[in-house]
């Protein structure tokens, strides 16, 4: 139970939730925008696997390359503790990487290639020559190119051509692809406000330690704002059915969003911190009620 409890503290549970919650609801929103249905008994339990598989390889491999920076402004990770050692950690870093590969080969090759780049770009944010981590914008690009653009329409894409045998991108993802593309901004600015100190002894130019902590966490609000008002446009225009229901839903979501927002004090790190975990929250909450729209009463 120990080992499980660290291995579950390395994978960085909120990803892996995320993770979990994204794909469950791109899956319903392929099933609920096919006219036919025949679904293969483990495509989801195989692309599952390996999307969470590839998440404990990119969130490990971050952990395993930053064990300094992570003693400073993470201490309670497993490397950075002690609990778990940087030879265990590769191992670990190493099979999640081999069985998500693996388990996407199984289902195609073109899913493949979608893993295969997403573990690409994972392994650039973290290690040399690249380390994109190091750079605000190329930090916040990779993060926002997996997470808005890769995941959803790439896992439609994967779930429509293994479901009808097309690989259309239909309207029914777009607005939620640009929600999330915005969002990853959010997440990539607001993770890095509590983190400044050891970034700055190890020269991570993030936004925060460029701009400081209080532009970056505006213009976080800001981008994160404009997010929600484009599901809003969406909806308004007809790009979206059930119209009423996502105009309701994100506009309490957005005034709670702006609500914590105006009232957190970005120099306090606790506070810093409950509010980016708040933030996931939204994030989690956004793939519950975004798929729910394509099986109401239009």
């Amino acid at each position: 139970m120990k080992n499980l409890k660290i291995l579950w503290q390395f994978s960085r549970p909120h990803t892996i939730i995320g993770s979990t919650l994204s794909i469950l609801s791109i899956f319903a929103i392929a099933i609920g925008t096919s006219s036919s249905v025949t679904i293969a008994p483990l495509l989801l339990p195989l692309s599952l696997l390996s999307a969470i598989t590839c998440n404990i390889y990119i969130t490990g491999l971050n952990q395993w390359s930053d064990v300094a920076v992570d003693r400073i402004n993470k201490p309670w990770l497993p490397i950075a503790a002690g609990t778990l050692s940087k030879q265990h950690a590769l191992t670990i870093v190493l099979i999640a990487g081999f069985v998500s590969l693996a388990a996407a080969a199984c289902l195609s090759w073109p899913f493949f290639g979608l893993i295969l780049s997403i573990s690409t770009i994972g392994t650039a944010y973290s290690l040399p020559p690249l380390k994109l981590k190091r750079n605000h914008l190329l930090a916040a690009a990779a993060i926002s190119v997996v997470r808005g653009l890769m995941v959803n329409i790439g896992f439609y894409v994967h779930f429509r051509y293994e479901i009808m045998g097309d690989w259309m991108v239909t309207m029914a993802i777009l607005p939620l692809t640009v929600f999330v593309t915005g969002f990853s901004l959010g997440i990539a600015w607001f993770k890095d406000i509590p983190d400044t100190k050891g970034d700055a002894v190890y020269q991570f130019g993030t936004l925060a330690v460029t701009r400081g902590r209080q532009r970056a966490f505006r213009l976080g609000v800001i981008v994160v704002a404009f997010a929600y008002a484009y599901i809003l446009f969406a909806a308004v225009v007809g790009q979206l059915p059930s119209r009423m229901y996502y105009v309701i839903t994100h506009t309490a979501v957005l005034f709670l969003f702006l609500w914590q927002a105006n009232a957190l004090q970005v120099a306090d790190d606790k506070q810093v911190k409950r509010f980016y975990l708040f933030f996931w929250g939204l994030f989690f909450l956004e793939y519950l009620i975004y798929p729910i729209g394509f099986y109401l009463p239009s």
